[in-house]
């Protein structure tokens, strides 16, 4: 018998028909869904011009659609959130107290002041509103506007917030979005589209919005979305597969934009280790870091860098520092971090394999539950299994000076948690050169800001099309049909004038 079932919105409409079974990830159990390849051919907006009425709506009226949808999306009052919850409760890896604290956060997210925020740092409120004027050193006059795109977004299922996120960076965008559910959170954008069709149901942001849930790398549906005459860019949040899938249909004329999965991590300064008081205050940091949504996500720490020192007393040092985090990890609140509800069974097997190695290289503290543990490297050299780190299992690793923590740093690190500021000062104009896309205070890797770059990129300005219209005045900018006199400069001409452009 299917757990629940996930309805497919369209630009309004709620359709419930047509249903077919698809698998939830890991649970055993099922959901139904309407046909996407029954329904694939309405999901795309039906011509370009059809966006005419989203950027006619002035910035403002955006506010005031979100804001009331915010308030429209209260846990104790939202019967399709209170069903987003429960299919969590089924399809997601989280815990009951976890996965209600992020339906209950929901509502703040779409405060107008922190939606107007985003709006001004990420893209600017005046580029959103109309075209802004300024001209260039040859003399033309050149209007830019920021136009929202037809985008597929598809989101990452680590938590109900992204969904949002989702919503909100379409509708600053004035961007049309066909969403695709994740199956691990398959009614949280559901639930927040047809709160907004409850509140605001024949606005254009509503009729801008289409929410559905097929199984990824499915060609029958995607190849009928995915082409350059139908949508023009695709947001691509999750792992590796999610983004594989996608990046087959890039062509000229489809962008995407892919949040793809990142690696986080944590260095602590020597200063860390002066004092009993000081090692409990970053413990407790570190656990936060290592610990918030059971390690789900791309910013939770796995691996800690700790200029602890390699002799004997450095690794005295650490070992009791690895206490300290072990302690403050069980005595997080259970709205950000439990026992685990699931634990990897290879992890599992990995962490038994390295206790029964001695404590010559590593020392494992706690895990004999499942319930997290903290490894502490005794060498400069995490375990070989550090990429499958999850479930609140983090390794600490001790060093002597900064080159081994930059040999470690590439492409694929994300956030970077640093203490004390004095270090992460020193350092943050190293890091990003091997890598590093985020580096902030210790305990603060999961605290994460929308109005803000994101995986070393603007997401939002990338998700708009920024147009320009200029005016060439021939008596001020020099025309290419007469010929210049012969004192006078050459032309200066950008790539498009190029032979062959």
């Amino acid at each position: 018998m299917s757990a629940f079932r996930v309805p497919l919105f369209l630009r309004g409409e709620v359709v419930e028909q047509d249903w077919v079974e698809f698998g939830t990830r890991g649970s055993g159990r099922s959901f139904l869904a309407p046909d996407p390849h029954v329904w694939a051919e309405r999901l795309p907006l039906a011509s370009p011009g059809d966006m005419a009425d989203l950027h006619a709506v002035p910035f403002d009226e955006i506010l005031d659609v979100l804001a009331e949808l915010g308030k429209a999306l209260a846990f104790a009052t939202n019967r399709h959130v209170r069903e987003a919850y429960e299919a969590g409760l089924v399809a997601a890896n989280y815990p009951a107290s976890m996965l209600k604290q992020s339906y209950v956060a929901l509502p703040y997210v779409f405060e107008r002041d922190y939606v107007r925020e985003i709006a001004e740092a990420c893209v600017g409120t005046e580029y959103l509103n109309g075209w802004v004027t300024r001209r260039l050193l040859d003399g033309r006059e050149l209007r830019v506007r920021a136009f929202g795109a037809r985008t597929l977004h598809v989101p990452a299922g680590n938590g109900g917030l992204v969904s949002a996120v989702t919503i909100i960076r379409n509708a600053i965008t004035r961007s049309d979005a066909i969403v695709k559910v994740p199956s691990n959170d398959p009614l949280t954008a559901i639930a927040i589209a047809r709160t907004l069709a409850d509140v605001a149901p024949r606005h254009p942001l509503t009729r801008h919005l289409a929410v559905a849930y097929w199984k990824g790398g499915d060609a029958a549906v995607e190849e009928r979305i995915c082409r350059p005459e139908r949508i023009e860019k695709i947001v691509a949040w999750g792992g590796f597969a999610s983004v594989k899938h996608v990046a087959r249909y890039i062509q000229p004329g489809l962008d995407l934009i892919a949040l793809d999965p990142k690696r986080s991590a944590t260095i602590i300064g020597r200063e860390a280790f002066e004092s009993e008081a000081t090692m409990r205050e970053v413990a407790v940091r570190t656990a936060c870091d290592i610990g918030v949504a059971n390690q789900e996500g791309c910013a939770c720490a796995r691996v800690v860098w700790a200029l602890s020192g390699t002799d004997a007393a450095g690794l005295a040092t650490l070992n009791r520092f690895g206490e300290l985090v072990y302690e403050a990890l069980l005595a997080l609140p259970d709205t950000i971090s439990t026992k685990p509800k699931t634990f990897d069974p290879t992890l599992g097997d990995h962490l038994a394999a390295t206790r029964l190695g001695g404590e010559e290289w590593y020392r494992v503290i706690g895990g004999d539950d499942r319930e997290g543990a903290i490894i502490v490297s005794q060498i400069d050299e995490p375990v070989d299994y550090a990429p499958m780190l999850s479930s609140r299992v983090a390794n600490l690793v001790p060093v002597d000076d900064l080159s081994r923590i930059t040999d470690a740093v590439n492409a694929y690190t994300q956030t970077i948690g640093i203490w004390p500021e004095s270090l992460k000062r020193e350092l943050r104009d190293l890091l990003p050169l091997f890598g590093a896309q985020r580096l902030t205070s210790l305990g603060y890797a999961c605290n994460v800001a929308i109005a803000m770059p994101q995986d070393a990129m603007e997401p939002l300005r990338r998700m708009c099309k920024w147009i320009v219209e200029e005016t060439c005045d021939p008596a001020v900018v020099p025309p290419m049909w007469q010929a210049p006199a012969s004192a006078d400069p050459p032309l200066v001409r950008g790539p498009e004038a190029r032979p062959g452009a």
